[in-house]
């Protein structure tokens, strides 16, 4: 008599588990090998939801995980026609570019986050290399034009590669390059500009393109760092450099210091703002009452850098959490339109989205759901900063700036009352010192 079909299904499942528990080993290596490997991640649904538009590219696909969306298509045709571009100026057949990437297939496949199965396999693979190269030759092509770094050899009226194009299409497919689900590992370009130059070793020079697209002013990454993973980590790298500051040993016992004031009521009780000599994120110091802040230029694509490079960190292990600490800090620090225009006057924001109130609004959305590391890269800073408003006469003077100072209504009645007050005095003493001295003749 045959065995009831669940009994079957529930025997081949058990055996399957127990076999995976005895190659306990080789499992967790397979699986630490994997995990190694990605930087390329789908946005879990609970992030996405918060702000669908910051993850989602507008004009062009990069990598698999929207290639083929109906609105990204148009740009298909510019890619095929940058990669024959590509190809007459670096005259060399197609074949040594396709062998040059197909030989790192394995590590790029790896770098995405649940490859799709239309991606693998002998047919999936070839599709796949087909794409990393296309748009890889399509990313030299747009970046190398728009930094004057190779002849244009485009038609004065190309819709792309032209001087109209770079004002008026490249801005947004810069913009999707920070989309962390629109990443295309830099291995790709690597290969290429090794095949096309004819040598290794050009980490650094892929480095300083990338940046100088994305960001022309940026601070240059320091050399000897290695290839990024990928342009988003290229910009994060950029943001972060310099040495961390050391933490400070904590006793265990004290508590954690995650909220600060806002910039308008540290500046209350008795905090200085100064921009800081560099633009590092990792720039933030507390010294003698004043509080040293990088600079930060606020415009339409910093809400959707901001957020990608915070999923970065929230996704890739060992990536830090210093972006997302100094989101966390600013949005303590920027609760209304006043504390914008505090940090604007002191060179700190540069703001060119619009209101003041947009910038607080923009800051403030930020944080939604933010999770930080126990101990953050700003730690120092909060504790410092809690701790020199805590001291008496800075609560004391806090208070009384608060109280009297915060509009010249409030001020101006504090000026009449202790003139009043002054009169009073005088009038009392000019009453008494005629008896004081008519008692003494």
């Amino acid at each position: 008599m045959a065995a009831p079909r669940g009994q079957m299904e529930e025997s081949a499942w058990v055996a399957a588990v127990e076999e995976a528990v005895r190659d306990d080993d080789g499992a967790l290596a397979a699986e630490s090998a994997r995990w190694r490997l990605q930087s390329v991640y789908r946005v879990p649904a609970c992030i996405r939801e918060l702000n669908p538009k910051a993850y989602r590219p507008q004009v062009v696909s990069l990598g698999p995980f929207h290639h083929g969306e109906a609105h990204l298509r148009p740009m298909d045709t510019h890619k095929r026609r940058a990669l024959v571009h590509f190809l007459r100026r670096a005259r060399r057949p197609l074949a040594e570019f396709a062998a040059a990437v197909g030989a790192a297939a394995g590590e790029l496949e790896g770098a995405y986050q649940g490859l799709g199965d239309e991606w693998c396999g002998a047919s999936g693979g070839e599709r796949f290399m087909e794409m990393v190269v296309m748009d890889g030759c399509f990313l030299l092509e747009v970046m190398r034009t728009a930094s004057g770094w190779a002849a244009n050899d485009y038609a004065g009226d190309d819709p792309v590669f032209s001087p109209h194009g770079l004002l008026y299409t490249v801005p947004y497919i810069r913009r999707d390059m920070l989309m962390i689900e629109n990443q295309l590992p830099l291995l790709v370009l690597d290969r290429l500009v090794a095949v096309e130059s004819g040598k290794d070793g050009n980490d650094e020079l892929i480095n300083r393109l990338v940046l100088r697209f994305l960001s022309p002013t940026a601070w240059p990454l320091a050399t000897g760092v290695g290839l990024a993973l990928h342009p988003l980590d290229v910009l994060r790298r950029s943001l972060l450099f310099g040495p961390a500051p050391a933490p400070k040993l904590v006793p265990p016992e004290s508590s954690p210091d995650d909220i600060i004031l806002s910039a308008e009521e540290l500046f209350e009780a008795g905090v200085r703002f100064k921009r800081s000599q560099t633009s590092s994120l990792l720039d933030i110091r507390f010294r003698n009452g004043t509080l040293y802040l990088p600079p930060i230029v606020v415009d339409d694509t910093t809400e959707y850098m901001l957020l990608n490079l915070m999923a970065f960190e929230r996704l890739h292990a060992g990536a830090g959490n210093e972006v997302t600490a100094y989101v966390f800090f600013m949005d303590n620090m920027v609760d209304s339109a006043r504390d914008v225009a505090l940090l604007t006057c002191r060179r700190v924001l540069t703001n060119t989205v619009g209101s003041d109130k947009a910038v607080a609004k923009l800051f403030n959305g930020l944080s939604r759901d933010v999770v930080l590391e126990p101990q953050s890269a700003l730690d120092d800073v909060h504790r410092e900063v809690n701790a020199y408003c805590r001291k008496r006469w800075n609560r004391w003077r806090a208070n009384l700036v608060h109280t009297y100072f915060r509009s010249p209504w409030s001020f101006l009645s504090l000026a009449a009352a202790v003139f009043l007050l002054v009169m009073t005095v005088m009038q009392t003493v000019y009453t008494v010192l005629p008896y004081y001295y008519g008692d003494k003749s």
